[in-house]
């Protein structure tokens, strides 16, 4: 492995002609820049130079790292100049995984927010339910991850994973704007009882299912689907209701469909997960920020 330094004092003394000349041009004393080469020459394992009278000649193998040593600094000074944009947030890369209803709502609001003070930071977007998708934390296929849990409903958070916590989130019922209930301000959950139910995710369901159970009833689930616009279809068609988080009704496409807070009232807490170790990473780091101050403004 060649040291950069010495390749450096290397190019110089093949562009100059000789050590002294190099020294000069770099501010060394001759005798450095002769410790260097011969350092160098030790890790090449073979002569660079030969002496030609008072001058120096390349040998073959000093020939051979002559036309790699001008793309090898000029990489490093490429690298060089990437990391420390990196460092200065100029720019940078950071794959984001979250659930479809923060995919929608909370994502656009902090990548607008990134995009005006940060345009050289670059956002990967994935979608994914918990707990899968904080399996790719781990596997390094995602730098941030976004989460919700259930109260009561265990979720196995990686203990290499730090917990960012960012809103909570009230969960709602979609009805048909003609239903009667519809005039409520908030529902209860026991005057449901003999309505047919359009159910999500697993982790959803799994709650929606300890709600009822709570409340003494089984329901009656007509459908089962992971998309939210399919949802509100059904919902305004009047083939059934949901229980939906109340991050969904801020894109709520259907006029024929509105939302009701459901008592008793059930809260899922959203978290931004990320490996301990990125917390230092620049970019990340700031993404988690921007994610922060909007959910702040959510809250709010």
């Amino acid at each position: 492995m060649f040291d950069s330094r010495q390749l450096k004092t290397f190019h110089e003394v093949v562009k100059t002609g000789s050590y002294s000349a190099a020294a000069r041009s770099l501010g060394y004393t001759q005798p450095a820049v002769s410790q260097q080469m011969k350092a160098l020459e030790r890790d090449a394992g073979t002569p660079l130079f030969t002496r030609v009278g008072r001058g120096i000649r390349l040998t073959e193998a000093g020939e051979a790292l002559t036309r790699h040593a001008g793309a090898i600094l000029d990489s490093l000074s490429a690298a060089r100049q990437q990391i420390d944009a990196i460092a200065r947030l100029r720019a940078g890369r950071v794959r984001v995984c979250a659930f479809p209803s923060a995919a929608a709502t909370v994502i656009p609001d902090a990548m607008a927010r990134l995009a005006a003070d940060h345009p050289g930071i670059r956002v990967d977007l994935l979608e994914g339910e918990p707990p899968e998708s904080l399996g790719l934390l781990p596997r390094g296929e995602a730098d941030i991850t976004l989460a919700f849990s259930y109260p009561g409903l265990h979720v196995d958070v990686p203990e290499e994973l730090a917990e960012i916590p960012l809103l909570e989130d009230r969960l709602t019922v979609l009805l048909p704007t003609g239903h009667p209930l519809a005039r409520r301000r908030a529902v209860q959950l026991a005057d449901l009882t003999h309505e047919r139910w359009i159910v999500g995710c697993p982790r959803c369901r799994a709650n929606f299912l300890h709600a009822c159970a709570e409340r003494g009833f089984t329901p009656d689930i007509a459908f089962s689907t992971d998309d939210n616009l399919v949802v509100q279809s059904l919902v305004a068609a009047g083939v059934g209701i949901a229980m939906m988080p109340a991050l969904v009704l801020s894109f709520l496409c259907h006029s024929k469909v509105t939302g009701r807070v459901v008592e008793p009232l059930t809260l899922r807490k959203v978290s931004a997960y990320v490996l301990r170790e990125h917390l230092r990473i620049p970019a990340t780091a700031l993404v988690l920020d921007s994610l922060r101050a909007v959910a702040a403004n959510r809250a709010g």
